[in-house]
């Protein structure tokens, strides 16, 4: 198509067009291009550059021009074209005022602290602010444009506010509501719930949220603090609850994988006893979180939290640590209580129990079957009540059979033993907990970055985080420091180089070294691709009710497809190859 040819057609398709030379002077424009810059027909010779300086710029991302106030153009895709003179170069853009309000509203949305969920008007979910996300672990790509029935259900059998406001035509003010997400998630809320009418039509409805649990924990510690202050009064002493506490719940856990959520109904169900609980992890899993939640969710999280790294501290130098010294035990040595003594009706977390010498470890066996200890140096036996908690970043058979840790203490220790999966292990909750660090490093970094684009999560997804979540948060720090002031959205680009190279291949190794049926792993992977291709059989090949009836997000379910190489054009039409 000659360009002159393609300048009308794209002006009678609402798209203004303009010829520029390598200066940057306009050579021509078309009718709606002239209307949409307010020219006139005045713009020849003008420089593109003085009127709307963001249409020269060619970005991946929306880049809006401000024409006049309240007013903005949008750079669109450039056709190809024969006959284009040498050294030019077309623009073509459209009218994007709805737009850029949209991106804004989306904007503030973001920044307000109350969760927002929006819905069109068949009930199918638009927006879920960074509140929302953050209260119900949901990623709004994960659920866009699926019926809010379909992502959240009552669980006192009453009907979900927003389709009820969207079909009465009214809103319903101060709703109390409980409800559980389809990944498990109760939340409890009250709610304002409106509907969004023009002119009689009915566009969708939306609902204001306030996270009633909050508000409840908020009252008992109010409460709890009443109580204290009236013992403090009546028994004419000081009592406070110990400086040194667990900042973590299990509400701080983000994930919506069920491996995750079974090991935190697991280790609720422990934090209700006094059993010493062993937590095997890899490094970066967030070990220390679970430790700290048992805590918090016990009996005793009234007492001191108190945590040592066994690997970071000298074996003499730990020993007079964990049980104290007496005055004169060795050169310099004073009268100071052990953290056993100081984390008296508290937890105490040894973490990588395997670093500790295995002469160490036999001193311990006796604090633990008894609850006596001995002070470096003293002869008089102290008693203590002490939860212990202890952390191990290998396998409990394995530092076993290397020595590195004592059988019997192993078993006084893991007298119940929780594993934390790795990352790889629950890629459902990248997109998740990408978004979380996102919120996290824009308050500490002062920038309003939005998301991750899919480019990015793609790399995410095929990548094996060797360093987990904790690898995974240095990566959104990481390009958030080195992203641009205007950008809002983390691009592949800005990612640590070491991801960024190494996803792809990654990716391509694990299609390539999926095992073979033969062996057990190659078994359950046979039985995984089979149960992905019935269900998405079943469904049309409808990706994301394939994924609600999997019970995984719509993202991992598409990184599976793609792991095994799954056709689904080929599937549906029965041509698929069998394994």
């Amino acid at each position: 198509m000659r360009y002159q040819e393609a300048m009308e057609t794209l002006s009678a398709c609402g798209l203004g067009a303009l010829v520029t030379a390598e200066d940057g002077k306009i050579l021509s424009v078309n009718e709606t291009g002239d209307r949409l810059l307010h020219g006139d027909g005045r713009l020849q010779g003008t420089r593109l550059q003085d009127i709307a300086e963001p249409l020269c710029e060619e970005s991946d991302q929306p880049v809006y021009a401000s024409v006049v106030f309240g007013e903005y153009l949008l750079r669109c895709p450039t056709p190809e074209l024969a006959d284009l003179p040498e050294h030019c170069r077309m623009v073509v853009f459209r009218e994007a005022t709805n737009d850029a309000c949209h991106d804004m509203l989306i904007g503030v949305l973001n920044q307000i602290s109350e969760p927002v969920i929006l819905c069109d008007a068949q009930c199918r979910i638009y927006l879920l602010n960074d509140a929302a996300v953050k209260m119900d672990s949901i990623v709004t790509q994960d659920v866009l444009g699926e019926n809010i029935t379909n992502v959240y259900r009552s669980r006192d059998g009453s009907e979900l506010m927003v389709p009820e406001v969207i079909r009465e035509k009214r809103p319903n003010i101060n709703k109390r509501q409980y409800y559980t997400t389809r990944y498990g998630k109760n939340v409890d809320i009250v709610c304002n719930n409106f509907p969004i009418v023009q002119n009689g039509q009915v566009l969708g409805g939306f609902s204001v949220m306030e996270d009633w649990s909050a508000i409840d924990s908020l009252h008992k510690q109010i409460i709890d603090l009443q109580d204290k202050l009236v013992n403090r009064t009546s028994a004419g002493r000081h009592k406070t609850k110990s400086a040194l506490s667990a900042k973590f719940t299990f509400e701080d856990i983000i994930c919506i994988s069920p491996a995750m959520s079974n090991v935190i109904a697991q280790c609720k169900r422990v934090a209700k006893n006094d059993s010493s609980v062993m937590i095997y992890g890899e490094t970066g899993t967030g070990k220390e979180m679970f430790a700290q939640s048992i805590h918090n969710a016990s009996n005793r999280a009234d007492g001191p939290f108190l945590a040592i790294n066994c690997a970071a501290i000298p074996e003499n130098l730990l020993e007079s640590l964990l049980f104290g010294t007496e005055k004169g035990a060795y050169t310099g040595a004073e009268h100071r209580p052990g953290l056993f003594e100081q984390a008296n009706t508290g937890t105490l977390l040894l973490d990588e129990i395997n670093s500790m010498n295995i002469n160490l470890q036999s001193k311990l066996l006796r604090v633990l079957q008894d609850g006596i200890i001995r002070r470096v140096g003293g002869s008089s036996e102290i008693h203590v009540d002490v939860r212990v908690l202890s952390n191990i970043n290998v396998p409990p058979s394995q530092a076993i059979a290397e020595n590195k840790l004592r059988r019997d203490l192993f078993y006084r220790l893991g007298v119940v033993n929780i594993s934390v999966p790795p990352l790889r292990n629950r890629r459902e909750d990248i997109a998740l907990l990408a978004k979380h660090f996102i919120m996290q490093c824009n308050k500490k970094l002062v920038r309003n970055v939005r998301n991750i684009d899919g480019a990015t999560l793609e790399r995410f997804q095929a990548y094996s985080w060797p360093g987990n979540v904790r690898e995974l948060q240095h990566a959104i720090e990481h390009a958030m420091n080195v992203l641009p002031d205007e950008a809002s959205m983390i691009t592949p680009d800005y990612i640590p180089d070491l991801i960024a190279s190494s996803s792809g291949a990654a990716g391509a190794e694990q299609a390539q070294t999926v095992p073979s049926a033969s062996s057990l792993s190659g078994a359950i992977h046979d039985m995984e691709r089979q149960t992905i291709c019935k269900v998405l059989r079943e469904t049309g090949g409808n990706i994301s009710e394939a994924a609600r009836i999997l019970k995984i997000s719509r993202q991992n379910l598409q990184y599976r497809i793609k792991r095994y190489k799954i056709d689904i054009a080929a599937l549906l039409t029965g041509t698929i190859p069998q394994w």
